[in-house]
Formats: C-alpha cells, structure tokens, sequence
C-alpha cells in the first residue's frame, strides 16, 4: 500500500512564522523531512489571512528554501487553518435503515453523514471538518472499536463534532497559496495537524488534551477512546506576553521577543532577584536594565491567563476526568521555562511538552524536532494518512468489484481533493505592477479556454463548491444536497 516515493508537501501559515515542510516514506513506515523552508509571516493576524500579496510573498519564499533543500518541485500543499472564526458544535443525526439491508452497509453510513451537511449555519459559514463522536443502532450504544457496517438493525443514529469556519478566510488562504503558484490539497484544522505529530494512538485512546500555543491563537483539541471530543481556538498565544513585555518593559518589539525566547520563565521564584539584563537604549539613551525576575512576573501573568482559559475549556467539556494522558503542551509558546510546571498547578493535570518527532525517521534534521513545527509536521503526517486511506478504499472497491462481475457500471472517476477546485475564480486576476508573479510563472500558465456556456450565479457555486470539498475532508464521499437551501440560524 504504501510507496517510498510518495511526496507530501505542508504549509503551516502562522502569525509570527511560515513554515514548509517536505517529507517522504521512510524505510520504517516513517516519515523523513527531507526539505524545510521558514520566512517571517506577513499578512496574517491571529491565524487569519489579512494581506493576501505580503501572505503570497512569505508563502513563496518558504516554499522555494524548502523545495530547494529536498531538490524536488512543489506544486500541491496541505494547509492548517486556524483564527478567531473557528467554532465548534454538537448535532444528532438518525437515518432509517432501508427493508432490503440485512444488516447496515456503507451508503447507509454515508447518508448519516451526508444529512451533517444540511444542518443550519450561521451565514458565511462553511463545515471543515465532521467527527462521529458515537454510534446508535436500535437504541443501543455501540462500543467504540465496533463499526457500525455489518451491524444489524432497522435505525442508525450518532452524535457529531461539527467544525465550522468563516468562507471568505478560507478563500484568502486560496488567493494566497493560489499566487504563491500552489495548489491546496486539504485544509486541516491546525490542532488536528499538531496532533498527528506529537500524539499517538495510545494517547487518543486513554484521553489527552492538546494545547497548541502559537503566535496569534491557542488550540485546543480534546481526544478520547480515540475520537475527537472536543476543538476550540482561543484569540490569545505568544504575542500576547510579547506586547506585555514590550509596554512594561517600555521596550522594542523584538527585544521582547528575543527576552522572552532566550530569558523567559513562567516562575518568578524559580529567578534570582539579583539576576539583571542590560537593553540597549535606543539613540543617545543610556541602557535599560530589566530584572528577570520583573520579566518572569510579566511572563507569568499573561500566560496564566491563556492558561486559566484552556482549564475552562477543559472543564466545558466535561472530560477533566477522563483525561488519562493527561496535557500535551505544543507550539512556540510550550517551549517557555517552567510553562509544564505552571500548567500542572492552574488546571491540577498531569503534562508534558510534544515534540513532532513521534513518527519522524531518526535521520530526520534535529533542528525541526522543536514543538513550534508541529503543525508543519503534522501537516505532512496527516497527508501521509490520507493517502493511505484513499488507497485502502481503492483497494476495498476493487475488492467488491471482483466479487460481483455481473455489475457492469462503470464508477464514477475519483474526485480532486482542491480546495477550490470548483469555484468559479479568475485564474489569470490582474495584478498590479508589484505583484509577485514572475515572467517564468506567466509563461507556465495554460491559456485560457473561452467558455460559451451561461455563468452560474457566482454565490450559490461558491457555496456548493466549497461544500463539496468540505464534505471530504475526512473521507466523507458525500456532498449537500445542491436542490436545499441553506437557511440561517
């Protein structure tokens, strides 16, 4: 199933950073980075696409560092999403098992699916990703490492964890990526990506909450008996503490950063009073000198906050005490000194730091094996596994096929998994003077085809083309039914 030549590309577009990674199978059934690209982000707040040319431009220049490194060309990326829009709900969903199935087969499966996708959103809203928190048949709970096809019984019911985000967000990470000259694969929730390279299946299954402190957001994703309880993302990370440092410490902006990277603690009373750092001053100005016990206190204050709102999110969940693994601390923020110990003591659960070298070859570069590039990681990791998916089902149609050679009808051919593969956008916009494209760029373009046929209405494709997609981010084969309309909450 698996092929060593297999090439997964992903982009972590963060608010302080934009990562690349490239990786490929390695002899192990691991994974090895075999290229790695990081610029400064520019464009994006708090998760979020805000200046879609500087983002194109970051984009670009981390993509060529990373493809040059593994001398190998890049054209399709798996994307993390994260920001402020990102919400989360619960929904139930029932079908009726038709008289002619013995037993519960696929397609009654997916329509219990599909039926997710007509629930009512708040507008501009779009579903990224569906998780089946638990199966129902017949009024009895089926135990989770039972699968509900095979099953008998006339009603099939479950419980979902449904991810939304806001559409134009998600189409400015497609301009973005799109005048950087890629093509998205997926888009990934970056908790989920971060979790597929700092936990395993032991960790899903006995119950973990990993909290992903970033630049501009914290995620939190909550799994248990090995599925998805729980996501969230809070407005509040690393920048946070560093604009506190900059304001108390009356200071630059990046000799905050630097004194919170290099001298930061979470502990003042793990800091000698006496210990006292010397900031240059700016112009004719004398230095100014900062003790790092004050800097601690700053730290402290801040990312107790951060960390008082993971606890309540915990808490809202209702799963305190089914967290067995415990926390797993990831992202920039988890490499402060002392952040595990100040965790323990604000939410009373056992945690540690994630490191995104759970499933990476022990050949892999020892500089990205640091929390702040688990979502990049991740990223590969979660393409990797969905490679695999597609081919098991591949596999298991062909199966069938061979099994029943009296069915003559031809399958639908695979579906891409772009993004934006259907929305009605301009290929060739016109750019102004400064734009990034390049005269290579403009020679690779295909011409563009004259299209006869009558446009549809811009809006409704938009909504069914992301739809589309979105209905597959997890395997999920089915779409909306396009003959509904969506109505606002």
């Amino acid at each position: 199933m698996n092929n060593v030549n297999d090439i997964i590309v992903g982009l972590d577009i963060g608010t302080t950073k934009i990562a690349c990674f490239i990786g490929k199978r390695a002899e192990n059934d691991k994974v090895k980075i075999i290229g790695f690209g990081k610029t400064p982000s520019k464009g994006v707040e708090r998760g979020v696409v805000k200046n879609i040319k500087d983002t194109a431009r970051s984009i670009q220049k981390a993509v060529e560092m990373a493809s040059e490194q593994a001398g190998v060309p890049v054209s399709e990326v798996y994307v993390g999403i994260a920001g402020q829009h990102i919400k989360s709900s619960q929904n139930m969903g029932t079908v009726i098992i038709p008289p002619e199935h013995k037993f519960i087969e696929q397609e009654d499966l997916d329509r219990l699916i599909e039926e997710q996708h007509n629930i009512m959103l708040n507008p501009g809203e779009d579903i990224i990703h569906i998780f089946p928190q638990n199966y129902v048949v017949d009024g009895e709970e089926l135990s989770p490492d039972v699968e509900p096809v095979g099953v008998a019984g006339k009603q099939l019911k479950s419980t979902f964890h449904i991810v939304t985000g806001n559409t134009m967000n998600l189409l400015n990470i497609h301009d973005s990526v799109e005048r950087a000259g890629l093509t998205i694969k997926g888009v990934v929730l970056e908790p989920i990506a971060s979790a597929y390279a700092v936990l395993d299946d032991t960790d899903r299954n006995a119950g973990v909450a990993l909290v992903d402190i970033g630049g501009g957001t914290t995620d939190i994703a909550i799994f248990n008996e090995s599925v998805i309880r729980h996501t969230t993302v809070l407005p509040l990370a690393g920048n946070a503490i560093t604009t506190d440092i900059k304001e108390g410490c009356k200071i630059l902006r990046e000799q905050a950063e630097t004194l919170k990277t290099r001298f930061g603690s979470c502990l003042p009373q793990n800091v000698s009073e006496n210990d006292i750092i010397s900031i240059p001053g700016l112009r004719t100005q004398p230095p100014r000198e900062i003790s790092m016990r004050t800097l601690a206190g700053i730290i402290k204050a801040r990312t107790e906050t951060i960390l008082e709102q993971v606890d309540y999110e915990i808490k809202k969940s209702h799963l305190e005490k089914h967290i067995f693994a415990g926390i797993v601390l990831t992202g920039g923020g988890a490499q402060l000194r002392h952040i595990k110990e100040l965790t323990e003591y604000i939410t009373g659960i056992d945690t540690r730091i994630g490191l995104p070298d759970e499933h990476l070859d022990k050949d892999s570069d020892p500089e990205i094996i640091n929390p702040m590039y688990a979502t990049g990681i991740g990223l590969v990791l979660y393409g990797f596994h969905e490679l695999d998916e597609q081919r098991r089902h591949h596999q298991d149609s062909s199966d069938g096929d061979e099994q029943q050679p009296e069915v003559t009808e031809t399958p639908e051919p695979a579906t891409s998994n772009d993004v934006f593969a259907d929305l009605p956008i301009d290929n060739n916009p016109k750019t102004e003077p400064d734009d990034i494209e390049t005269e290579d760029e403009k020679k690779h373009e295909e011409p563009k085809k004259e299209n006869k046929k009558a446009k549809p209405n811009f809006g409704s494709q938009l909504m069914k083309s992301i739809d589309k997609y979105f209905g597959r981010v997890f395997g999920d084969e089915t779409i909306r039914n396009e003959g509904k309309d969506e109505h606002d909450l």
